[in-house]
Protein backbone atom coordinates (compact mmCIF):
# COMPACT_ATOMS: atom_id res chain seq x y z
CA UNK A 1 0.00 0.00 0.00
CA UNK A 2 1.60 3.46 -1.09
CA UNK A 3 -0.16 5.60 1.46
CA UNK A 4 1.84 6.80 4.27
CA UNK A 5 -0.18 7.29 7.98
CA UNK A 6 1.82 9.26 10.46
CA UNK A 7 1.26 8.35 14.04
CA UNK A 8 -1.88 10.30 14.91
CA UNK A 9 -3.47 8.63 11.96
CA UNK A 10 -3.38 11.46 9.19
CA UNK A 11 -3.47 9.65 5.70
CA UNK A 12 -1.25 11.03 3.34
CA UNK A 13 -2.24 10.47 -0.53
CA UNK A 14 0.21 8.11 -2.42
CA UNK A 15 3.02 9.80 -3.82
CA UNK A 16 3.01 10.41 -7.60
CA UNK A 17 4.53 7.89 -9.88
CA UNK A 18 5.88 9.05 -13.57
CA UNK A 19 4.12 7.68 -16.55
CA UNK A 20 6.94 8.56 -17.98
CA UNK A 21 5.28 10.96 -20.42
CA UNK A 22 6.34 14.58 -19.60
CA UNK A 23 3.18 16.35 -20.81
CA UNK A 24 0.98 14.13 -18.86
CA UNK A 25 3.41 14.13 -15.73
CA UNK A 26 2.88 17.87 -16.41
CA UNK A 27 -0.97 18.12 -16.36
CA UNK A 28 -0.38 16.55 -13.22
CA UNK A 29 1.30 18.45 -11.50
CA UNK A 30 -0.72 21.28 -12.46
CA UNK A 31 -3.92 18.92 -10.80
CA UNK A 32 -2.10 18.49 -7.52
CA UNK A 33 -1.98 22.36 -6.98
CA UNK A 34 -5.94 22.11 -6.86
CA UNK A 35 -5.67 20.83 -3.48
CA UNK A 36 -3.95 23.90 -2.41
CA UNK A 37 -7.41 25.46 -3.38
CA UNK A 38 -9.96 23.02 -1.39
CA UNK A 39 -7.70 22.43 1.45
CA UNK A 40 -8.50 24.54 4.48
CA UNK A 41 -5.77 25.55 6.65
CA UNK A 42 -5.88 23.60 9.84
CA UNK A 43 -5.59 26.23 12.76
CA UNK A 44 -9.07 28.03 11.67
CA UNK A 45 -10.34 24.37 11.41
CA UNK A 46 -9.39 23.78 14.51
CA UNK A 47 -11.29 26.21 15.94
CA UNK A 48 -14.49 26.02 13.96
CA UNK A 49 -14.06 28.61 11.94
CA UNK A 50 -16.76 28.58 9.17
CA UNK A 51 -15.12 29.84 6.13
CA UNK A 52 -11.79 28.88 6.89
CA UNK A 53 -9.59 29.73 4.47
CA UNK A 54 -7.91 27.71 2.14
CA UNK A 55 -3.48 26.76 1.92
CA UNK A 56 -3.52 29.33 -1.69
CA UNK A 57 -5.98 31.88 0.38
CA UNK A 58 -3.40 32.17 2.74
CA UNK A 59 -0.41 32.62 0.02
CA UNK A 60 -2.05 34.57 -2.14
CA UNK A 61 -2.31 37.26 -0.10
CA UNK A 62 1.37 37.36 0.97
CA UNK A 63 2.21 37.45 -2.72
CA UNK A 64 0.70 40.80 -2.38
CA UNK A 65 1.66 42.03 0.89
CA UNK A 66 5.11 41.10 -0.89
CA UNK A 67 4.57 44.03 -3.76
CA UNK A 68 3.50 46.45 -1.48
CA UNK A 69 6.87 46.80 0.20
CA UNK A 70 9.11 49.59 -0.18
CA UNK A 71 11.98 47.48 1.00
CA UNK A 72 14.64 48.09 -2.06
CA UNK A 73 17.26 46.13 -0.77
CA UNK A 74 14.76 42.88 -1.27
CA UNK A 75 14.13 41.45 -4.77
CA UNK A 76 10.79 41.84 -4.39
CA UNK A 77 9.47 39.60 -7.32
CA UNK A 78 11.53 36.90 -5.51
CA UNK A 79 9.91 37.48 -2.74
CA UNK A 80 6.15 37.24 -4.46
CA UNK A 81 7.49 33.80 -6.27
CA UNK A 82 8.43 32.74 -2.69
CA UNK A 83 5.34 33.47 -1.21
CA UNK A 84 3.39 31.22 -3.96
CA UNK A 85 5.56 28.17 -3.70
CA UNK A 86 6.38 27.97 0.05
CA UNK A 87 3.64 26.05 1.20
CA UNK A 88 3.30 24.23 -2.31
CA UNK A 89 4.71 20.93 -0.23
CA UNK A 90 1.22 20.82 1.49
CA UNK A 91 -0.23 19.93 -2.15
CA UNK A 92 0.69 16.63 -0.93
CA UNK A 93 0.96 16.57 3.00
CA UNK A 94 -1.71 18.90 3.55
CA UNK A 95 -1.27 21.53 6.32
CA UNK A 96 0.02 19.64 9.44
CA UNK A 97 -0.74 21.48 12.63
CA UNK A 98 1.21 21.22 15.63
CA UNK A 99 -1.70 19.72 17.47
CA UNK A 100 -1.05 16.15 15.32
CA UNK A 101 1.84 15.43 17.19
CA UNK A 102 4.33 15.33 14.15
CA UNK A 103 7.59 15.96 15.26
CA UNK A 104 9.21 18.67 13.21
CA UNK A 105 11.64 16.61 11.88
CA UNK A 106 8.92 14.15 10.23
CA UNK A 107 7.39 17.82 8.97
CA UNK A 108 10.40 18.69 7.18
CA UNK A 109 10.94 14.85 5.98
CA UNK A 110 7.54 14.44 4.64
CA UNK A 111 7.47 17.83 2.31
CA UNK A 112 10.79 18.12 1.33
CA UNK A 113 9.73 14.46 -0.23
CA UNK A 114 6.79 15.89 -1.26
CA UNK A 115 8.77 18.39 -3.19
CA UNK A 116 11.25 16.07 -4.75
CA UNK A 117 8.76 14.03 -5.99
CA UNK A 118 6.97 17.05 -7.88
CA UNK A 119 10.37 17.93 -8.85
CA UNK A 120 11.72 14.45 -10.27
CA UNK A 121 8.82 12.25 -10.96
CA UNK A 122 6.43 15.29 -12.16
CA UNK A 123 8.49 18.24 -13.65
CA UNK A 124 11.06 16.38 -14.41
CA UNK A 125 13.94 18.44 -13.24
CA UNK A 126 13.15 20.90 -15.80
CA UNK A 127 14.43 24.68 -15.39
CA UNK A 128 11.34 25.81 -14.00
CA UNK A 129 11.13 22.94 -11.23
CA UNK A 130 14.54 23.67 -10.10
CA UNK A 131 13.21 27.16 -9.83
CA UNK A 132 10.31 26.37 -7.71
CA UNK A 133 12.38 24.09 -5.35
CA UNK A 134 15.08 26.54 -5.19
CA UNK A 135 12.67 29.27 -3.81
CA UNK A 136 11.17 26.77 -1.52
CA UNK A 137 14.27 25.39 0.06
CA UNK A 138 15.86 29.11 0.07
CA UNK A 139 12.32 29.58 2.43
CA UNK A 140 13.13 26.90 4.85
CA UNK A 141 16.25 27.59 4.98
CA UNK A 142 15.55 30.95 6.46
CA UNK A 143 18.97 32.33 6.02
CA UNK A 144 18.76 34.88 2.77
CA UNK A 145 16.94 38.88 3.53
CA UNK A 146 14.30 37.74 1.63
CA UNK A 147 13.47 34.27 3.13
CA UNK A 148 13.15 36.18 6.26
CA UNK A 149 11.00 38.79 5.30
CA UNK A 150 8.22 35.93 3.47
CA UNK A 151 8.56 34.22 6.45
CA UNK A 152 7.41 37.36 8.17
CA UNK A 153 4.76 38.27 6.08
CA UNK A 154 3.45 34.58 6.63
CA UNK A 155 3.11 35.63 10.34
CA UNK A 156 1.23 38.25 9.70
CA UNK A 157 -0.93 37.40 7.17
CA UNK A 158 -2.40 34.93 9.70
CA UNK A 159 -2.90 37.70 11.86
CA UNK A 160 -4.18 39.96 9.45
CA UNK A 161 -6.61 36.71 9.02
CA UNK A 162 -7.53 35.75 12.59
CA UNK A 163 -8.59 39.72 13.22
CA UNK A 164 -10.82 39.23 10.24
CA UNK A 165 -12.51 36.10 12.00
CA UNK A 166 -12.43 37.49 14.98
CA UNK A 167 -15.05 40.30 13.95
CA UNK A 168 -16.81 38.29 11.63
CA UNK A 169 -18.12 35.52 14.36
CA UNK A 170 -17.28 37.69 17.32
CA UNK A 171 -14.46 34.95 18.26
CA UNK A 172 -11.07 35.48 20.40
CA UNK A 173 -8.28 34.18 18.99
CA UNK A 174 -5.90 35.98 20.83
CA UNK A 175 -3.53 33.00 20.39
CA UNK A 176 -2.87 33.15 16.83
CA UNK A 177 -1.85 37.02 17.50
CA UNK A 178 0.31 35.61 20.32
CA UNK A 179 2.27 33.26 18.06
CA UNK A 180 2.95 35.73 15.18
CA UNK A 181 3.29 39.68 15.95
CA UNK A 182 5.37 38.80 18.57
CA UNK A 183 7.67 37.33 16.11
CA UNK A 184 8.37 39.65 13.44
CA UNK A 185 11.35 41.46 12.48
CA UNK A 186 11.46 43.06 9.29
CA UNK A 187 11.07 46.71 10.27
CA UNK A 188 8.46 47.58 7.71
CA UNK A 189 6.04 44.12 8.75
CA UNK A 190 6.33 44.90 12.04
CA UNK A 191 4.94 48.44 11.75
CA UNK A 192 2.16 46.70 9.94
CA UNK A 193 1.76 44.35 13.00
CA UNK A 194 1.75 47.21 14.98
CA UNK A 195 -1.14 48.74 13.19
CA UNK A 196 -2.70 45.71 13.15
CA UNK A 197 -2.74 45.46 16.76
CA UNK A 198 -3.58 49.33 17.41
CA UNK A 199 -6.54 49.15 14.91
CA UNK A 200 -8.10 45.83 17.09
CA UNK A 201 -7.57 47.15 20.72
CA UNK A 202 -9.44 50.42 19.48
CA UNK A 203 -12.01 48.55 18.30
CA UNK A 204 -12.19 46.24 21.21
CA UNK A 205 -12.28 49.31 23.26
CA UNK A 206 -15.31 50.84 21.16
CA UNK A 207 -17.07 47.88 21.18
CA UNK A 208 -17.01 47.22 25.20
CA UNK A 209 -18.03 51.13 25.26
CA UNK A 210 -20.96 50.75 23.82
CA UNK A 211 -21.59 47.48 25.45
CA UNK A 212 -21.33 49.20 28.83
CA UNK A 213 -24.00 52.06 27.93
CA UNK A 214 -26.41 49.44 26.54
CA UNK A 215 -26.17 47.86 29.73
Amino acid sequence: MDSRTSATKRVFPPLYRSSGDAPSDMLAFFHILERLKTQKRTGWVDHGIPDAESISDHMYRMSILAMCTSDQKLDVSKCVMMAVVHDLAEAQVGDISPREGIPKAEKRRLEAEAMHNFVHEMLHNSPAAQRIHALWQEYEEGLSEEARFVKDLDRLEMALQAREYETRHARDLQGFFDSSVPHLRHPEVQKWGSDLMAQRSASRAARLDVESKSS
